[in-house]
């Protein structure tokens, strides 16, 4: 599996920071070895079997959470916010689908962010999440720490601590697999000596729309592991390039195994959607089609904020939901950037956030997130979708 490992890691790997010492990067890895890993395997094993449930249309899969979490604001009251919030939009679709309801959050390990430029409005070098660097605008805090990892470690392993032991009933956790220097870290083998990998890190794990290429390092790593895994397609991707993230990443035909996570744009989504379903339900595999109505919605306010329209993410969900009925597959989740807090990000809802309100309490480290109550508003509307 070494021998795998370092093949996968040897191929070129979007997105990674330029650490200015390789050596001292190479140091704290190294380090990051000797800790305890943050997840189990028997634990990412029930998740497995809770999304094969999902594939087979016997329940629903509900992820959220912070777009990026901060070691300042990984607080108790925060993070129990977010649970909260997570966990009383679970009890809505329960009630309303009839089916259990599979909670994940983005959290205890959401510290890096992908970036579509390099440099920043102010001519800075870009923030990365706070395992890479600061967010603060100014030259030296956004030169990339590789000893931020241990921050991130540190910051995840408390709200594990919140979120209670590994054991039936707590939220799973997940995050973006990006910054590869800390997932290869907190690998585990597999206890039974199979050949196998855990990544120690979170119960799932993700690959983004920016370092999904077939054939580089982000798809071969999680093709080793034996967690859950997702990627995230946009409106570019073909329905051969699907195809293919199925026979990579599902070689076995487990259902559950891969999660498709769209993130199409509420414009798009009943256009694009429909053939790379058909082409992946064609080659047998039962994945789980996910809905992200977040990053294909996003816009620039007339005040310069980033931000989403509450109604273009609930229609992203109904075209769909549309397209699964329509096709006869099962619209099994949603993918929500989100929190507890009652912060002022997203526009519109029944609280009426409006361009120039969105200055009030905008408070995310990157994309805007639902608050508690456009969340729980949304899933009401997702309910009653379960209810048609």
């Amino acid at each position: 599996m070494r021998d795998m490992l370092s093949e996968a890691l040897s191929r070129p790997a979007a997105q990674q920071p330029p650490w200015p010492d390789a050596a001292r990067a190479r140091s704290v890895s190294a380090f990051l070895v000797t800790l305890p890993p943050l997840v189990t395997p028997g634990r990412i094993r029930e998740l497995r079997w809770d999304l094969a449930r999902v594939a087979r249309g016997e329940a629903f899969l509900l992820q959220g959470g912070d777009c990026a979490e901060t070691f300042a604001g990984n607080t108790p009251e925060h993070v129990r916010g977010n649970v909260a919030t997570l966990l009383r939009m679970a009890a809505v679709l329960a009630d309303a689908a009839g089916r259990p309801v599979v909670t994940v959050g983005r959290t205890a390990g959401q510290y890096a962010k992908p970036r579509s430029q390099a440099v920043d409005g102010l001519g800075l070098p870009v923030y990365r999440g706070d395992i890479v660097n600061a967010a603060e605008p100014h030259a030296r805090a956004r030169i990339p720490d590789p000893v931020r990892m241990l921050g991130a470690y540190q910051n995840a392993r408390a709200t594990l601590d919140l979120l209670g032991p590994e054991q039936p009933g707590a939220v799973y956790t997940s995050h973006e697999a990006l910054l590869l220097d800390y997932e290869r870290a907190l690998l585990v083998p597999d206890p039974d000596g199979l050949p196998r990998l855990y990544a120690g890190s979170a119960h799932f794990l993700w690959i983004g729309e920016r370092t999904r290429q077939p054939d580089g390092a982000h798809i071969a790593f999680a093709r080793l592991l034996a967690n859950p895994v997702g990627v995230k397609i946009g409106p570019g991707t073909t329905p051969e390039q699907a195809a293919e993230y199925v026979e990579r990443l599902d070689p076995e035909a487990e259902p559950g195994r891969l999660t498709l996570i769209s993130r199409m744009g509420s414009a798009r989504v009943r256009d694009v959607l429909p053939p790379i379903v058909e082409r992946v339900t064609a080659t047998g595999h039962q994945v789980v089609w996910q809905c992200d109505p977040m990053h294909g919605n996003t816009r620039e306010s007339a005040i310069g904020y980033k931000t989403r329209h509450f109604d273009d993410i609930a229609d992203e969900i109904e075209g769909f939901w549309a397209v699964h009925r329509a096709l006869g597959t099962h619209p099994g989740g949603v993918h929500l950037e989100l929190t507890g807090d009652d912060v002022t990000e997203c526009l519109g809802g029944a609280q009426g956030i409006t361009e120039y309100g969105l200055a009030g309490r905008y408070e995310s480290a990157c994309d805007p997130r639902l608050n508690a109550g456009q969340a729980l508003e949304l899933a009401q509307r997702v309910a009653a979708l379960f209810e048609k």
